[in-house]
C-alpha cells in the first residue's frame, strides 16, 4: 500500500491545486449559495469553520488505509477560486478505491468546469495505483448525472444512503 498525496492537476483551462487551510476564506464565498447544498446536504460553512474544516481535512485520514486528496479548482482566465475536486482513496487487498466529488460554486455552473475538472481528476487517479473510480450522486441531480457521465463513470444497481452509486474501472 502506498499513500498518494495530492498534486497540481492542469487542464485546458483550470488549475486544481492541492488544498490549503489559507483557501478558506475566498472558499466560503464560492460555496455560499444555500442551493449548492440542495442534494448533498448542510449549509454554507463561515469562513472560520471551512478553515476548521479545511485543517482536519489537509491534516489527513487517521485511518491508513485512507487517503484523503482535496483541490480547489482555479479558474486560469478569471484568476479565481470556482469549487473542489475530491479524492477519497481506500486500499484493500484489492487493490484501490477512489470515491470522487466535486462542487463548482452558484456563479461558474453551466460552464463546463464541473466535467473538466473531473475528467482531469480521473485522469491522474489512472495515472496512479488506483484500479476503480466511484461517485454517489442523488437520483434528481442531472447535472452531477452529466458530469459522471462525462467522466466515463456508469450507475450501478448500487444505493448509498439515498444516492445512486457510479463506477468506473481504470486498473491496468
Amino acid at each position: 500500500m502506498s499513500t498518494i498525496a495530492a498534486q497540481a492537476i492542469s487542464t485546458r483551462r483550470l488549475d486544481l491545486l492541492p488544498l490549503h487551510v489559507e483557501h478558506a476564506e475566498e472558499m466560503a464565498g464560492v460555496l455560499s449559495d444555500p442551493a449548492l447544498y440542495a442534494f448533498i446536504g448542510g449549509a454554507p460553512d463561515t469562513p472560520q469553520a471551512l478553515r476548521s474544516r479545511y485543517q482536519r481535512m489537509t491534516a489527513g485520514s487517521p485511518d491508513p488505509a485512507v487517503s484523503w486528496l482535496n483541490w480547489v479548482i482555479r479558474l486560469r482566465d478569471e484568476a479565481c477560486l470556482t469549487g473542489t475536486v475530491q479524492a477519497t482513496i481506500r486500499y484493500s487487498g484489492h487493490g484501490a478505491l477512489a470515491e470522487i466529488a466535486w462542487v463548482t460554486g452558484t456563479a461558474w455552473q453551466a460552464r463546463g468546469i464541473a466535467t473538466e475538472a473531473a475528467r482531469g481528476l480521473v485522469d491522474w487517479l489512472s495515472e496512479q495505483p488506483v484500479q476503480t473510480v466511484v461517485a454517489h450522486i442523488h437520483p434528481d441531480h442531472q447535472a452531477s448525472a452529466a458530469v459522471a457521465t462525462a467522466t466515463g463513470l456508469t450507475p450501478t444497481d448500487e444505493w448509498h444512503e439515498g444516492e445512486i452509486r457510479w463506477h468506473r474501472s481504470i486498473g491496468r
